[in-house]
């Protein structure tokens, strides 16, 4: 593991935080996305990636329910929260690169024109995005998607409109449309530049695509995957939706968290696994299958804004829900209808 920062907290700050979840009992949830360190995980009652954790909420009756993981999953926490319910976020500065590529004063301009000559646009937007985006995005009928449902609900949007307009990832909805035979010809990068005053739809295109990405999954290019087969001729390459288009064609498979999640648990015993998707989740997978197939990280990639929430933010969150001082997370008011709306087109289109 070297060069990968492992982060270990006191004993007895990881012996306070066991006492204070003991003390609050089935009033207190711990929830935590994959890419959070071993210090947060193992104090974690239920892990997931995005869509597992959103689902997880309707069936989450605790009062108080802290989340584990960056800003834009603990404001979809809180939006899909009970009634009399709170949602907290240990690190509230633990914000998101991508999410911010896409503000939502801008969109709004952008979707403007884009839509303005009559065609209906719908916008697909990545869950990695704020809640502010997401009321954009309920208000104009679209949806949420998530890495491991982004097929279901972009065939979902091209069947319902005449274009879709998918943010803030270029590389996940490239990726996607590839998967889902989308020519080349019938998909454009949409020019956001100078406020978006030179943004249209181009004639044929039926998918336009917001020019962000994933700095943790940027790193991982194809010349790493060739390294991997020349050091270990039959080893697997698997990656995130997120990385490059090249790098996904380049790879033996691509998907979602729990997809990686699966792979290594379904690996064949002796085989070599090369993982390109955040550090944390990859460590862990080489710990829970050392022995029996050997996983490497393509390369060594971290979120540094999910690494802000560590042990020692976890044990001050509970213990300001123990003092009653603790801040939640809030929704504004305004947002909350059609944000709401975006993530339950979701939901309800994957349970059919």
């Amino acid at each position: 593991m070297k060069g990968f920062p492992i982060r270990r907290a006191s004993d007895e700050v990881h012996e306070r935080i066991d006492a204070l979840r003991e003390y609050f009992g089935r009033d207190l949830v711990i929830v935590g996305h994959h890419y959070q360190c071993d210090d947060v995980v193992a104090h974690v009652d239920r892990v997931g990636d995005s869509l597992e954790l959103a689902r997880m909420m309707d069936s989450i009756e605790a009062r108080h329910v802290i989340f584990c993981g960056v800003h834009f999953m603990a404001e979809s926490a809180a939006l899909l929260a009970r009634p009399g319910q709170r949602v907290y976020l240990p690190a509230p500065d633990a914000s998101c690169v991508m999410s911010e590529m896409t503000p939502a004063a801008l969109l709004e301009k952008v979707f403007d024109r884009v839509s303005a000559e009559g065609r209906r646009v719908l916008p697909l937007a990545y869950v990695n995005t704020s809640l502010a985006v997401k009321a954009v995005v309920g208000r104009h009928g679209g949806a949420v998607c998530t890495s491991a449902n982004a097929d279901r609900i972009m065939r979902w949007a091209l069947e319902n409109g005449d274009a879709v307009f998918f943010l803030p990832d270029r590389n996940l909805g490239i990726n996607t449309a590839e998967r889902l035979g989308l020519s080349e010809s019938a998909r454009a990068l949409v020019n956001i530049r100078r406020d978006g005053e030179q943004a249209f739809l181009p004639d044929g295109v039926r998918l336009l695509l917001w020019p962000g990405c994933c700095a943790v999954h940027a790193c991982f290019r194809p010349e790493l995957a060739e390294a991997a087969r020349r050091k270990d001729p039959g080893a697997r390459i698997l990656v995130h939706p997120e990385c490059s288009p090249a790098m996904v064609r380049t790879s033996d498979g691509a998907g979602s968290t729990s997809y990686l999640i699966r792979e290594a648990e379904s690996a064949r015993p002796g085989s070599v696994l090369y993982i390109g998707t955040e550090s944390n989740l990859v460590h862990r997978l080489m710990v829970r299958h050392a022995g029996r197939v050997r996983i490497e990280p393509l390369t060594e990639s971290t979120c540094s804004n999910m690494l802000k929430v560590d042990a020692e933010s976890l044990l001050r969150t509970l213990e300001g829900i123990r003092r009653g001082d603790a801040a939640d997370v809030r929704v504004d008011g305004a947002m909350t209808a059609p944000a709401r709306a975006s993530l339950q087109r979701m939901l309800d289109y994957c349970a059919r």
